[in-house]
């Protein structure tokens, strides 16, 4: 068994690998575009980028009904197989229901530009700026679907390949509109880069499964399965992004479009890119544990060591990103951006939760389980929107950091129940050992920092750093 975890291991290193280098890549372009939008427009570019990009993944989220994770598992379990025609189809079928999903999502969009833009701004003043959204709404749809197609088939370097030269084309378009027109760049930005993310989406489309003739019948039939399941995971993202939204809209009302800005650029450094990571990993995680998902003792193997690769990898990352906060801040924004320090602090000490949860998390739609998939969302959604809100009531933007801690703790205690008592899985003692170290190393660096003693955090963080190491060389070398 030991043989065989090492080699589960270096499977998740070798995607982190692959992945972690684009990904790096991605925060690159995302620290240059979020630096210009602060240094040409301000807060209130960040807080209309929050706005807009909050809009498009709600719309996304709930018109193109899942398929861009629920299709992975049914590619990947046909993959395994070896009937290359019936992996032809479903991915023939993927693709028809992205177009479809696509021209309904952006035809969504142009009925309800007013609603949106009342329901966003207040006024009717932005009508035109959703029906531009339109475009990237369709355009998202079609690159998901293939985005799905690469991730089932196992194609990671060309998925990595379709999202490091996506990305860089649209910064490269993104630089001088922001430039030129300022606030009005805004829009333009967004859709250049779904333009250039569809471009190479079919550019560097899976080619190996050329379209087969299905009817309309036989697509219905063979996407039921992921389609019903897909419906139960949009249901699940769309209360997610729903809350989201929500609550950019009530802080933007109540507290100005400036205060979204803050809060975009804080959530954006705890969520967005620590959030690559798992990103990273989950491209191998997901159609791996799919593959699997009817054996408990692989089960059980998977998880643990992906908790042990994804904690060892996040806890220098967190440390660091505490003990350097200040830094990190200024690097991304301006000194104005100097309130959401201690609320960037709060919320990466929730992020070693959020890493629990995300492997445990993944065992349910591996399972196909759509319904529990969905309630867990729900309730994610709904105690991350009320504790949002009040704490912020509470104590301002730092009340932002641990709302994100508390509604981590929160739902990490609803998916072990889940994990642990629905599914009868387990994981292994040192697998939580090494959560519960972390949780005690970021929240000692942020103790030391608050309090001024800056050396002690930084000895805290060099022996995460170094603890860290010699955990992934040793689950490299079994």
């Amino acid at each position: 068994m030991a043989g065989k975890q090492g080699n589960i291991s270096r499977m998740a290193m070798k995607a982190m690998g692959l992945f972690g280098g684009v990904q790096v890549m991605g925060i690159l372009c995302s620290i240059i575009r979020t630096k210009l939008v602060a240094m040409w427009i301000g807060p209130v570019g960040t807080g209309l980028f929050g706005l807009y990009n909050n809009a498009l993944e709600m719309i996304s989220t709930g018109t193109n009904l899942g398929i861009r994770s629920s299709s992975v598992r049914d590619i990947s379990q046909a993959c395994a197989g070896s009937d290359k025609g019936l992996v032809a189809g479903i991915v023939t079928v993927v693709r028809k229901w992205s177009l479809w999903l696509g021209l309904a999502g952006a035809l969504l969009t142009l009925a309800m530009a007013p609603l949106l833009s009342q329901v966003t701004f207040g006024d009717g003043m932005h009508i035109w700026g959703f029906v531009a959204l339109s475009v990237a709404v369709l355009l998202q749809a079609l690159t998901n679907g293939e985005y799905a197609v690469l991730q089932g088939s196992a194609r990671l370097k060309r998925l990595a390949s379709v999202t490091l030269w996506g990305t860089i084309a649209g910064l490269a378009v993104s630089i001088p509109l922001f430039y030129l027109l300022r606030e009005r760049s805004i829009l333009p930005s967004i859709i250049a880069y779904a333009v250039a993310m569809a471009a190479f989406a079919w550019l560097f489309r899976n080619r190996d499964y050329p379209a087969v003739k299905v009817s309309r019948r036989e697509t219905f039939d063979m996407g039921k399965g992921f389609v019903r399941l897909g419906i139960f995971m949009t249901l699940g993202n769309f209360a997610s992004i729903l809350a989201s939204y929500a609550f950019n809209a009530w802080l933007n009302i109540n507290a100005g479009t400036e205060m979204v800005g803050f809060y975009q650029a804080g959530y954006t450094l705890i969520n967005k890119y620590t959030g690559l990571i798992l990103t990273a990993l989950g491209m191998e995680y997901y159609p791996r544990l799919s593959r699997i998902a009817d054996s408990r003792i692989r089960l059980r193997a998977f998880v643990s060591q992906e908790i042990n690769v994804s904690i060892a990898v996040m806890a220098p990352v967190v440390a660091l990103f505490i003990l350097l906060r200040e830094l990190v801040v200024w690097i991304l924004y301006t000194p104005e951006y100097n309130v959401i320090i201690t609320f960037v602090s709060w919320g990466m000490i929730g992020t070693v939760l959020r890493t629990l949860s995300w492997c445990l998390a993944f065992t349910i739609l591996a399972k196909g389980d759509g319904k529990t998939y969905l309630w867990t969302e729900v309730a994610s959604a709904v105690i991350n929107l009320v504790l949002n809100i009040v704490f912020y009531q509470w104590w301002g933007l730092t009340g932002l950091g641990i709302a994100f801690l508390v509604s981590y703790l929160l739902y990490t205690i609803i998916i072990a129940v889940v994990y642990f008592k629905v599914y009868k899985l387990k994981v292994t003692i040192a697998s939580l050992y090494n959560l519960l170290w972390t949780l005690v190393v970021a929240s000692a660096v942020m103790i030391a920092m608050e309090t001024g003693h800056t050396v002690v955090a930084a000895v805290i963080t060099a022996v995460s750093i170094a603890v860290a190491v010699r955990q992934i060389l040793i689950l490299w070398k079994r």
